[in-house]
C-alpha cells in the first residue's frame, strides 16, 4: 500500500506537469550552453584569488585619469568604465593586472535571450512565471518521491547506490540515471522555486543603509591607496563592484561591494566609514542564480545540461513503464466463482504478469475454466480445484504492490481445504532476498490448502525454468499445458557474428567444450552470458562465458532434443553463428578482495575457468562437483595448468557417483572454519551451476555464517560477498 501511494504520487505529479517539464528541460539544455560560450571568451586573463584589490585600483589609477567603477562578473571577467587621457570614455573588459582594455562588454545573444524569456515565463509574463515556478516545485516533488521509490526498491538507504539488475531497459536506466542526477535535479528545482518566489516578491523584504558620521571625516593621516589595509587584504575574487569617489572632497568615498558585505572607504586614509552585511536573501538569490544557470562554471553548466537531458529521459521511460503496466492488465472469460483453475499474480513491473497471462491463455485455449487476477483480488472460489500463484518479490522480501493485501484477503476469504496449489517465485539470485515473498506465500498456503508441487523459483526470467515448472504442473495436475515459445521471447537485437574455433568430443556425461571467437572486437569478460537463437525464431538460450585467451569458452551439456545444445554440438570448426552478448556485471571476478571461493557443479565451471585466467594475485579455491573422474577429464588439463601457473590456489573435486560420493556442500562443511574466516575477512564466494545445488550450498553457508560468525548469510549478501549465477 505504501509503495502504491508513492508510485501513484510520482506518476500523478509527472502527468500533471510533464508538458511544462519538457518545455523547461529542452530550453534548460540550450541555456546550459550560454555560460559555456561566455567562458570560452578570452577575457578571463588572471587568477583573481592572487590579485589584491589594491593592485588593481593602483594600476587603473596610474593608467587612467578618471575611473567610474570596476566590476567583477560571474565569469571572473573584470569590467570597468574609465576616461582616457583624451577625455574619451572607455567601457568594457580590462586586464586587472595591467588595466589594458580587452574589448567591449558582450551583448546577450538574441537567440539565448529569446530562449531565456521562454524558459522563464513562456512569453506569458507573470502568468507564465507562475507556471514555471509551479513546475519547478512539482519537479522537486517528483525527485523526492522518486528517491523514496529507489530507497524502497534498493531495500534501504544504505543500499541506495548498490548494483541493480538490468531486467528492463527503461526501468534500469530510470533508476541508474535517477540516482546519478538526483542532486543536480534537486538543486535545479529548489533554486528555480527560490528565484520564482523572488520575482513575485514572496521573500522577506530586507533593507540596509549606511550610517556615516560626516563630522568625523578626516583627510589625515593620509595614505597611498596601495597601502589601504582593506584593499591589500581583499582579493579581487571577493569583489563584486567598486565605485570610485566622484571628487576629491573628503565626503566622497570608495563604495566597495563584496560578496558578503558592503563597505564605504575613506579615499584619503583608507578607513572604513561604514560596513553593512549583505542580506541573506540577496546572498541566496545570487547563489541560486549561479547554481540554476551554471553561470561562471563550465563544469557545472555541463552537469546541468546532462541532468536536464536526463529529465527528458525520465519523462519518456516513466511513461513507457506505465504503458507496459497497463498492457499487462488481466482480462477474463469466466467469472471467479465459476473458475476451476485460479491464477493469481504478484508483479512490480509487469514481467511476471506476462508469464502468468501466457499460462492462463493456454488453459483457456483448452477450454478450461480458468480465471486470472492480481493477488490483492483474492476472494472465494467455490468451484476452484487448482490455485496457481506466480509472484515476484519487492524490496527486502516484501510483496509487490498488487500483492500487498494478499495475506489479509487470504484470512478473510476461505476456500475448500481440498484446493490444490502451486507457487512459482520470480526473481534474481543477485538479490539476497531471492523469491522471499513467494516462500512466505507458499508457507502460508500450506497451512490452509494442499500443495500439488513444492515451491518453484525462477531466476532472471528463465524461460527454460518456467517450461520446467509447466511440465511439472501438467504432470501433477493431469492438465497438459504447452507454452508456445514465441509468447515469452523477445526479438533479439545487436547480434554478433562468432566463429567456431574448436570443439571437443562429448564425454561420459554428454558434455563438451566449444570455443568461439568474435568476428570483430567486442567487449566481454568471464561471467557474461551468450544468448543464441538456434532456429532464428527468437527462442533464446543463455550460456555462461569463460574468456580464455580472448576467445569465448562454453561448457555445454548435450540434452536429448535440447534446442541450444544440439545447435552448438552440430556446429563444426569454422562455422559462423549469430549470438547476443549479455552483460552480467553482478557475476564478474572481483578485483578488490584477497580471497575467492568458487563453487560449481556440472557445466557451471565454464565462467570460473575464464575468471582464473585473469587472476593475478588473489587466493582462489575451486570447489567442483561432478559425477565421476571421467567427467573431470574435460577440464583436467586447464585446471592443472591454472594450478601450475599459480592462478588457482587449491582445487577440491567432489565426485557424487564414485568412492565416498561427495557433493560440494560436503566439502564446504569440512572447511567450515576456513569459509567462515573468508566471509569475516571480506572474501567473496561465487556459485555457478544448478538451482538445486545453489539452494543446498546457500543452506550450508547460512549455517556456517551463523555458527562461526554469529551473523546471518544475508549480512554478507548485502555486502556483495556472495555472487550467484544459477539456473
Amino acid at each position: 500500500m505504501t509503495i502504491s501511494i508513492w508510485r501513484y504520487s510520482h506518476l500523478a505529479l509527472a502527468v500533471s506537469s510533464f508538458v511544462f517539464i519538457v518545455l523547461a528541460s529542452v530550453t534548460g539544455i540550450i541555456l546550459a550552453f550560454q555560460p559555456i560560450s561566455e567562458q570560452m571568451e578570452p577575457y578571463n586573463v588572471a587568477d583573481l584569488d592572487n590579485i589584491t584589490l589594491a593592485e588593481t585600483v593602483v594600476v587603473f589609477q596610474n593608467t587612467y585619469p578618471e575611473i567610474i567603477d570596476i566590476k567583477v562578473d560571474a565569469n571572473d571577467f573584470v569590467i570597468a568604465t574609465v576616461f582616457t587621457e583624451d577625455g574619451n570614455d572607455l567601457s568594457g573588459y580590462f586586464n586587472p593586472k595591467t588595466a589594458e582594455f580587452l574589448g567591449e562588454e558582450l551583448k546577450p545573444s538574441p537567440f539565448f535571450q529569446w530562449v531565456t524569456n521562454f524558459h522563464r515565463s513562456l512569453f506569458l509574463k507573470s502568468v507564465g512565471r507562475f507556471f514555471v515556478g509551479l513546475c519547478s516545485f512539482l519537479l522537486c516533488l517528483i525527485a523526492v518521491t522518486g528517491t523514496i521509490l529507489i530507497v524502497k526498491r534498493q531495500r534501504g538507504v544504505k543500499r541506495f547506490f548498490t548494483k541493480i539488475i538490468n531486467d528492463d531497459f527503461n526501468q534500469y536506466w530510470h533508476v541508474i540515471l535517477g540516482r546519478l542526477s538526483l542532486l543536480p535535479i534537486i538543486i535545479i528545482t529548489v533554486t528555480g522555486v527560490y528565484l520564482s518566489l523572488e520575482k513575485f516578491d514572496a521573500l522577506p523584504e530586507t533593507k540596509t543603509a549606511h550610517n556615516i558620521d560626516y563630522e568625523l571625516l578626516s583627510e589625515t593621516p593620509k595614505q597611498d591607496v596601495s597601502h589601504f589595509s582593506i584593499f591589500t587584504n581583499t582579493s579581487l575574487s571577493e569583489v563584486k563592484h567598486i565605485e570610485f569617489p566622484f571628487s576629491s572632497d573628503v565626503e566622497d568615498y570608495f563604495t566597495v561591494k563584496l560578496h558578503d558585505k558592503d563597505l564605504l572607504v575613506n579615499q584619503f586614509t583608507g578607513a572604513i566609514l561604514s560596513e553593512v552585511n549583505t542580506p541573506k536573501v540577496e546572498v541566496f538569490s545570487a547563489l541560486s542564480f549561479n547554481l540554476h544557470t551554471g553561470k561562471g562554471s563550465i563544469l557545472w553548466s555541463i552537469i546541468l545540461a546532462v541532468a536536464t537531458a536526463n529529465i527528458l529521459f525520465f519523462v519518456y521511460s516513466g511513461f513507457a513503464m506505465t504503458l507496459k503496466r497497463r498492457k499487462s492488465r488481466l482480462k477474463n472469460k469466466f467469472k471467479a466463482e465459476d473458475a476451476e483453475i485460479v491464477i493469481l499474480v504478484g508483479s512490480e513491473n509487469g514481467s511476471t504478469i506476462n508469464y502468468a497471462n501466457t499460462f492462463f491463455k493456454q488453459l483457456i485455449k483448452q477450454n478450461k475454466k480458468a480465471f486470472i487476477a492480481e493477488m490483492n483480488a483474492y476472494t472465494q472460489y467455490p468451484n476452484a480445484k487448482h490455485l496457481v500463484v506466480m509472484t515476484a518479490t519487492y524490496g527486502q522480501g516484501d510483496a509487490p504492490t498488487n500483492a500487498s493485501q494478499f495475506f489479509q484477503k487470504l484470512n478473510e476469504n476461505t476456500n475448500t481445504k481440498d484446493l490444490k496449489f502451486s507457487v512459482v517465485g520470480f526473481g534474481s539470485l543477485a538479490y539476497p532476498d531471492f523469491c522471499q515473498f513467494a516462500y512466505d506465500v507458499d508457507k502460508k498456503l500450506q497451512q490452509m490448502y494442499t500443495p500439488i508441487l513444492p515451491i518453484f523459483t525462477i531466476n532472471d526470467k528463465s524461460i527454460d525454468a518456467f517450461n520446467q515448472w509447466v511440465e511439472n504442473w501438467s504432470e501433477a495436475s493431469g492438465i497438459s499445458v504447452t507454452i508456445p515459445q514465441e509468447h515469452l521471447t523477445i526479438q533479439p537485437k545487436q547480434l554478433k557474428k562468432l566463429k567456431v574455433i574448436s570443439k571437443t568430443k562429448t564425454n561420459v556425461d554428454n558434455t563438451f567444450l566449444i570455443t568461439l571467437k568474435p568476428k570483430k572486437h567486442h567487449q566481454f569478460t568471464s561471467g557474461d552470458l551468450l544468448a543464441i537463437y538456434p532456429k532464428n525464431d527468437y527462442r533464446e538460450r543463455l550460456y555462461s562465458i569463460g574468456k580464455v585467451n580472448g576467445t569465448m569458452q562454453l561448457s555445454i551439456k548435450l540434452h536429448e532434443n535440447g534446442l541450444g545444445s544440439e545447435f552448438l554440438h552440430s556446429a563444426a570448426d569454422g562455422d559462423k553463428i549469430k549470438a547476443r552478448l549479455v552483460k552480467n556485471s553482478a557475476f564478474h571476478f572481483p578485483k578488490k578482495t584477497k580471497q575467492v571461493f568458487m563453487i560449481a557443479n556440472g557445466t557451471g565451471v565454464a565462467p570460473f575457468l575464464g575468471m582464473l585466467q585473469q587472476n593475478k594475485n588473489i587466493e582462489t579455491h575451486l570447489y567442483l562437483g561432478l559425477r565421476t573422474q571421467e567427467s573431470f577429464r574435460l577440464y583436467q588439463e586447464q585446471i592443472k595448468q591454472l594450478l601450475f601457473d599459480g592462478k588457482l590456489t587449491k582445487h577440491h573435486l567432489a565426485l557424487s557417483r564414485v568412492g565416498d560420493k561427495h557433493y560440494v556442500q560436503d566439502f564446504l562443511k569440512r572447511d567450515a572454519k576456513t569459509v567462515a574466516k573468508l566471509l569475516y575477512n571480506n572474501g567473496v564466494i561465487m556459485i555457478c551451476g544448478s538451482l538445486a545445488m545453489h539452494k543446498s550450498v546457500m543452506s550450508v553457508l547460512e549455517e556456517i555464517a551463523v555458527t562461526y560468525n554469529n551473523k546471518p548469510l544475508s549480512y554478507y549478501q548485502n555486502k556483495q560477498q556472495i555472487k550467484s549465477d544459477c539456473y
